[in-house]
């Protein structure tokens, strides 16, 4: 198929591009590099750099690259921001994926694959967090997320633009040539490994005091090429639907830390801090669905494969893409 990606210099986009491309798709990435690096971009794809603010470079390029499939990437995720500046979340997630999505109707898109989040979710009523638990978001960036979902919803009704929306717990991993390099890196393991290439002095643990079994928050991680195989199952679905893609196990932040430990060699200090205000004790996806519905399957199980693949990948690019 010919995809279209928004954000494909991103994380997350850039290995969903990098497997597209592997299976075989022909691919086109659009992205303002606001947040994602030039050299992410895998060199087999044809890359357009542009911003979806802008209506009419936005419109004109769909109509010359006619794609049949649109995975969308792009979005501000920094949750600490959105609680201190909601406009630009709404603006950017919202307002901005409007524009995508009219552009999409306007070049006769027929698939639209959303990167969600379980940060719609809020804190949950109960774990593993299967699809159908209330929408409850406790901040602008989850309600950005669950505004778009319900955006789309109308779009299929009203134009027949059949979607998928993917909710993500958390990413983790690499691959040989792509990684994660955020200008303002939040994410755990990324920041422990940091300590580990003696970049950073310790690790910070937000929180010892969570009823879970060590006393820290525990997150469910999902590999990035597992990730990415789960977008190329929904280009093939053949309805609208929505999908929790997490393991459905978790680990706590002491976990990841101690992992971490024994693959890179390395003590990795820790500082415990204080609790940082709305982080639930336990977020964990029920992947039920999406494994009978698509018969996805995760290759990689354990966190310190995940964790391997990302210190190797680390190691050979210290400082990122820069």
């Amino acid at each position: 198929m010919k995809v279209f990606v928004t954000g494909g210099a991103g994380y997350i986009g850039s290995i969903c591009v990098e497997e597209l491309l592997n299976a075989g798709h022909k691919v086109t990435v659009f992205d303002n590099l606001s947040e994602g690096h030039r050299a992410a971009v895998d060199k087999r794809a044809q890359f357009i750099e542009g911003d979806l603010a802008d209506r009419p470079v936005l419109f004109k390029t769909l109509e010359q690259v006619r794609p049949e499939a649109v995975m969308h990437f792009a979005a501000n995720a920094l949750v600490p921001e959105s609680m201190t500046n909601p406009s630009k979340y709404f603006r950017n997630n919202v307002g901005n994926g409007i524009n995508l999505l009219e552009a999409c109707i306007q070049g006769g898109v027929q698939k639209f694959v959303f990167s969600s989040t379980c940060a719609i979710f809020g804190v949950p009523k109960k774990v593993p967090i299967s699809e159908d638990l209330p929408k409850e978001p406790v901040n602008p960036y989850g309600e950005s997320k669950l505004m778009f979902e319900k955006i789309l919803h109308w779009y299929e009704r009203q134009h027949g633009l059949q979607y998928v929306c993917l909710r993500y717990f958390n990413a983790a991993g690499a691959t040989a040539y792509f990684g994660e390099h955020h200008w303002q890196e939040t994410h755990l393991i990324p920041n422990v490994l940091k300590v580990a290439l003696g970049q950073k002095p310790a690790v910070e643990i937000y929180g010892t005091d969570y009823p879970t079994p060590d006393g820290t928050c525990v997150r469910d991680y999902v590999h990035i090429v597992d990730l990415a195989q789960a977008h190329m199952l929904a280009l093939k679905h053949d309805k609208s639907d929505v999908f929790n893609l997490g393991s459905g196990d978790g680990y706590s932040v002491k976990q990841v830390v101690e992992a971490a430990r024994k693959i890179t060699g390395n003590p990795i200090p820790a500082l415990e801090k204080p609790r940082r205000p709305g982080d639930p004790p336990k977020l964990v996806g029920d992947s039920k669905k999406i494994r009978s519905v698509l018969g996805w399957q995760p290759r990689y199980d354990s966190i310190e494969e995940i964790i391997q693949s990302a210190w190797d990948w680390h190691r050979t690019h210290p400082h990122g893409y820069d």
